[in-house]
């Protein structure tokens, strides 16, 4: 996976540079650590990290933070805060991470291939939308594919028979199951005829007349 470069600068207390001081000049509060890094507030700005956002897709991103002194560090998003109701941007969590250790990554999972299953009238479910993976950052992937060609009414496939690139190994002593192909739901509720039904009633009630009469 490729770095994606990122302009921060660096923050201190009492400089102006208060979360809320920030945001409204159109920056983000962030905050840089790591085993083999001190704690470093910084600041982004927040058109340019939306961007690199969007470009990185929905999986991990990981990014190398470009400083003011020119120096940089490959980090990953460990947290990223937004406001519920705006999803503006809040604050971010920068993890810088050793390029030659092995660590534990989220990685999207996405169907590829027309399912036979779904040819016969079966419902295509995608169970885990994303799995942990062991792997060094640089060799993680973006996205898992997971063939369906094959895949027919009544099969399942689970994480241990998922294809993974060399060097990158599930983090899971469960072999849970990433999709399934489920049996069409015909739900048809008999509906009593009415018209028979008033038939019965107004029969019963004749034979309660008859039976009145007689005495």
């Amino acid at each position: 996976m490729n770095l994606i470069d990122l302009k921060v600068a660096g923050r201190t207390a009492g400089d102006g540079s208060s979360p809320g001081a920030l945001r409204n000049e159109g920056r983000i509060p962030a905050i840089l650590y790591g085993p083999s890094t001190e704690n470093a507030p910084l600041s982004v700005e927040t058109a340019e990290f939306e961007d690199v956002l969007r470009a990185g897709g929905s999986g991990q991103t990981l990014l190398n933070l470009v400083m003011e002194n020119g120096e940089s560090k490959q980090v990953m998003i460990k947290e990223l805060q937004r406001h519920p109701l705006t999803r503006k941007a809040l604050h971010i969590d920068f993890y810088a991470f050793d390029v030659k250790k092995k660590m534990k990554v989220k990685v999207p999972v996405a169907t590829v291939g027309a399912c036979v299953g779904v040819e016969m009238g079966g419902i295509l479910q995608l169970i885990r939308r994303e799995v942990e993976l062991l792997c060094l950052p640089l060799e993680m992937p973006e996205v898992i594919e997971v063939n369906v060609t094959e895949m027919t009414v009544g099969d399942s496939l689970h994480v241990q028979e998922i294809e993974l690139p060399d060097g990158v190994e599930i983090v899971s002593d469960v072999n849970y199951t990433i999709v399934t192909v489920l049996s069409p739901k015909v739900e048809e509720e008999e509906v009593p005829d009415e018209e028979e039904e008033g038939e019965e009633i107004e029969g019963e009630e004749e034979e309660d007349q008859e039976e009145t009469d007689e005495e």
